[in-house]
């Protein structure tokens, strides 16, 4: 069976997307340096990934031994990796919103507390998301509060989206583990299985045996059937046995009560392993750990990018004649007239009047550059430095932006950081004794090939990566 293109397997082409801009270059290099510096704290902050745990307060509550293993944890924590495989929605690509994902589980031995302390990232809701930011905090079940986190609508870690019994999705030191855990050190499965959703495409069949014995043995069993979710309303039981095999499609979620959940991370194969057997990706456009587990032998950096010509000249054609517009001064303007002559078009332009090609081509690239799509992907994934660079770039340092799509667009993003700082400060929301119901924010995330809007309320799309 040949391996679909990004063309004809939309699930390909939007992780193709993500990868490009979800977790930038420029985030991972610096939260790279600051861990291995042993600043996890920084290394975080690098990340977009906001701290609300309190050791202190952890060490008097359970001890300091609980506190050293969570310290330990935090400095191997790579959180640009754990955003790299942090769960996602389509059809943007985004953090799955209002998700709360166990990374560790501590038994506290029923001091402090009435059941196991987990260390957690949480996404926030869609309507106070800014920047895709992440929280981490420690959730004690005994102990509500356990940092000065705002109220969460879903503070129990998701049974589907746990990345406890994958740590290798977040701890730098057991990266290496991705390859044998994602199956890439063994041949890629070519043959349909008629009896899962599309032939157990996107499927990763070959582990859910291993998957599921690594999932009875942290819930305390030794054996036992394991629920396999598949989307759209399938459930398959997965006796763990030797053979692993389905024994049956369980479109009945009652029957499915008492039977662990096989964690989305152990069903699917990883977005990279797919990009990679199809051709779509090269080793370098990877996370710098997910590119050494999956391709043994691979050397981070290889040949350095010829430098781009920020705000390089571009031609116009103009009255007959092929003339330049480039940065002056910090500002894009027309080079081949006279200030005199500008100056006649802008009046020109206020008594609307039809200007200059050359005056049309600054005042369309500051309405709605071709860059648009671009500036507003990295800005619906949280890059907004690399907006700005890229907007900087195309106008300059020092132009003031006109009326139009690419000012409405950094506008929204503005005002989404305001609404998010009044989630995050527990003003805004859902809250104890609170009756306002979250606000509705109209964002600026559409296709590019679509100039109409989209607003996300209070309960947004929910549909995941990747499809089933």
């Amino acid at each position: 069976m040949a391996t679909p293109s990004a063309y004809e397997d939309s699930h390909l082409s939007r992780w193709l997307r993500v990868r490009e801009f979800a977790v930038p270059p420029s985030m991972i290099e610096t939260a790279t340096a600051r861990r291995e510096a042993g600043d996890w704290a920084g290394a975080c902050a690098a990340a977009h990934v906001d701290v609300d745990l309190d050791l202190r307060a952890l060490a008097r509550g359970h001890g300091t031994e609980l506190a050293s293993r969570v310290r330990a944890d935090l400095r191997r924590l790579a959180p640009d990796l754990l955003r790299w495989h942090m769960p996602r929605i389509a059809p943007d690509g985004l953090l799955r919103p209002g998700l709360t994902v166990a990374l560790a589980r501590y038994d506290t031995g029923g001091r402090g507390g009435t059941g196991p302390l987990h260390l957690v990232a949480r996404t926030v809701p869609a309507w106070a998301d800014a920047g895709q930011r992440i929280s981490l905090a420690l959730r004690d079940p005994g102990a509500p509060g356990t940092g000065p986190a705002p109220s969460h609508s879903h503070p129990r870690p998701h049974p589907r989206f746990r990345l406890d019994l994958h740590r290798h999705l977040w701890d730098a030191s057991r990266a290496a583990e991705l390859r044998t855990r994602s199956g890439a050190d063994g041949p890629p499965s070519h043959l349909p299985r008629p009896d899962l959703p599309h032939g157990g495409l996107h499927c990763a069949v070959d582990r859910w045996t291993a998957e599921a014995a690594i999932l009875l043995r942290a819930e305390g069993r030794s054996a036992g059937p394991v629920a396999v979710r598949l989307g759209r309303g399938r459930r398959f039981l997965l006796d763990a046995d030797p053979s692993g095999a389905p024994v049956g499609d369980v479109p009945a979620r009652r029957a499915l009560t008492s039977v662990p959940v096989l964690p989305d991370a152990a069903t699917w194969l990883p977005p990279d392993l797919e990009l990679l057997r199809a051709g779509l990706v090269e080793a370098g456009q990877l996370h710098p750990l997910v590119a050494a587990a999956l391709v043994p032998g691979h050397v981070p950096g290889g040949p350095p990018r010829p430098p781009e010509r920020a705000g390089a000249p571009r031609l116009v054609d103009c009255r007959g004649a092929r003339h330049r517009i480039g940065l002056v001064d910090g500002v894009l303007t027309p080079l081949d007239h006279d200030p005199a002559e500008l100056r006649r078009e802008e009046l020109l332009v206020a008594l609307t009047g039809t200007a200059l090609p050359c005056v049309r081509a600054v005042d369309e690239a500051h309405r709605r550059p071709d860059c648009l799509t671009g500036v507003r992907e990295r800005l619906d994934h949280g890059d907004i430095a690399g907006a700005l660079a890229v907007v900087e770039g195309l106008l300059g340092p020092a132009a003031l932006l006109r009326d139009g799509a690419l000012r409405d667009a950094l506008d929204t993003a503005a005002r989404r950081r305001v609404t998010y700082g009044l989630y995050r400060a527990g003003l805004a929301g859902p809250a104890p004794g609170r009756k306002l119901a979250p606000p509705s924010v109209t964002t600026l995330r559409t296709r590019p090939d679509s100039r109409r809007t989209r607003t996300r309320g209070p309960r947004p799309r929910q549909a995941t990566f990747p499809p089933a």
